[in-house]
């Protein structure tokens, strides 16, 4: 478990009160070497976390990434779960269901960086009787005809 800011704002508050470490930290809710740990570093938690961006073991569809991404070009929209399964029967033995959720990081990675284009909307919401829409033009003025006969447009107030 991790330690939070708030955690440290309150270890800093305690010890204000009271300086021993023990008492501070419990009410922190932390252990007093940790408790310790960050008293002496001065920062707070947020600000010593190192960014994570090495892998930490090697990628177990590397050797069939070719087959999956040969799959994905044909038909975009199949499923990790299904490519999974396929490759399980391709490749008997190879893989164990604990790896499902890496081909669905990689896959997903993959639909963001080389899929296809998706679909960019901006949905319109309206609610019923927030806005009024009415068109009070008259388009007498134009002249408008149909099959040579003038026809006479009426205002929403008057025809």
């Amino acid at each position: 478990m991790s330690i939070t800011n708030e955690q440290m704002r309150l270890l800093m508050k305690a010890m204000e009160k009271d300086p021993h470490i023990e008492k501070a930290a419990a009410k922190a809710g932390m252990c007093r070497q940790t408790a310790s740990k960050f008293l002496r570093a001065g920062k707070m938690p947020s600000d010593s976390k190192v960014p994570h961006d090495w892998q930490t073991r090697t990628d177990p569809f590397a050797a069939v990434w070719d087959e999956v991404k040969a799959r994905l070009d044909d038909a975009p929209e199949l499923e990790a779960k299904t490519l999974f399964d396929w490759l399980c029967r391709e490749h008997e033995g190879m893989f164990q269901e604990g790896q499902l959720r890496t081909l669905q990081r990689r896959i997903h990675d993959w639909r963001a960086l080389q899929g296809p284009e998706r679909e960019v909307f901006f949905p319109q919401i309206h609610h019923p009787g927030q806005n009024m829409q009415l068109d009070f033009t008259s388009m007498n003025a134009v002249g408008i005809t149909i099959d040579g006969a003038h026809i006479r447009t009426c205002s929403a107030i008057a025809c």
